[in-house]
């Protein structure tokens, strides 16, 4: 598996590209910002993108779905109660005093238990909301892409439209620790962490 990590955009916010090596078919989750960047370092790996899929729809995850999908012709993935954001992030950014431009609409949704094949990998989805209502990690080769949902040491933001912190922290405890203590938490801000870290010394959703 090649795994690349890219802090994006003027929020900081961490894109992941995950690839196959035998195939060289990639997945780009959450492409905030900088999309050069990110097809530079696609290109360095050789790598043809499959699948952009975003964990959830604020405006510095997603940014860059448009030239990304106009540069690769990768399928945009999200969940369905996350899709209505895609179309206001100019309006989003705006409130932060930045730019953004508004995404295209996805070409599938994702539910809980859903799959997606980047060729001999295969993502599951996991429905975790609480940072959104729509907010989605995916699992594969015991790594978790939580996006907002889960940080080193802190939690995802609920005070935005659609967060609620008793769903978030439900989401956690329910959805991602079972995962086991040994898998790598990659959060969509700051470096990762494991499950097993997070359950023993997060102050907000620790299991004591």
């Amino acid at each position: 598996m090649i795994l690349k990590q890219l802090a994006l955009g003027p929020i900081q916010a961490n894109c992941y590209i995950l690839g196959c090596e035998n195939t060289r078919k990639a997945a780009v989750i959450d492409p905030g910002d900088e999309a050069d960047k990110i097809l530079v370092a696609l290109a360095e790996d050789r790598l043809t993108v499959s699948a952009i899929i975003n964990t959830h729809g604020h405006f510095d995850h997603v940014s860059a779905n448009r030239r990304i999908k106009d540069a690769t012709g990768g399928e945009l993935m999200i969940h369905p109660q996350d899709t209505p954001m895609l179309a206001q992030l100019s309006a989003s950014a705006s409130a932060w005093g930045l730019n953004a431009e508004d995404s295209p609409p996805p070409d599938r949704e994702l539910n809980d238990g859903d799959t997606i094949d980047v060729g001999e990998l295969t993502l599951k989805v996991i429905h975790t909301p609480g940072h959104t209502p729509g907010g989605i990690s995916l699992f594969t080769n015991n790594h978790v892409f939580v996006g907002d949902t889960l940080f080193a040491g802190s939690i995802g933001r609920t005070d935005f439209p659609g967060g609620n912190y008793d769903t978030l922290i439900s989401s956690i405890q329910k959805k991602l620790f079972p995962l086991g203590d040994e898998v790598q938490v990659m959060p969509g801000h700051m470096g990762p962490s494991t499950i097993g870290q997070e359950k023993r010394t997060n102050p907000f959703c620790g299991i004591r």
